[in-house]
């Protein structure tokens, strides 16, 4: 299993439309092969700033899915809002619970 981050901060006053033009990539990606999880959060303490936490079988599935026409078609409906962007993929040799 790996996890992708990816943090994006966007124009003031967007965030909203930026949350809705992201539905439809979040509804078609959890129906995807290798897809475990993926959401979507607004920051409480930072005005602007969303994050997608992603949990993936592999680096191949993470791969595919940034090739889907709906993940393509978000990037595009997201790119007016989006004034920076930063993604991780981490890659756990274990993941335990608290």
């Amino acid at each position: 299993m790996i996890f992708a981050i990816a943090t994006i901060h966007v124009k003031p006053g967007t965030q909203d439309a930026c949350i809705a033009a992201a539905q439809a990539c979040l509804a078609e990606t959890r129906k995807e092969p290798g897809c475990i999880s993926y959401d979507l959060h607004a920051s409480v303490t930072e005005a602007g700033k969303l994050v997608f936490v992603e949990r993936w079988e592999s680096r191949a599935h993470l791969d595919a899915h940034t090739k889907t026409p709906h993940f393509l078609a978000w990037r595009e409906a997201g790119a007016p809002f989006i004034t920076d962007r930063h993604i991780e993929v981490i890659y756990p040799e274990q993941v335990t619970g608290l």
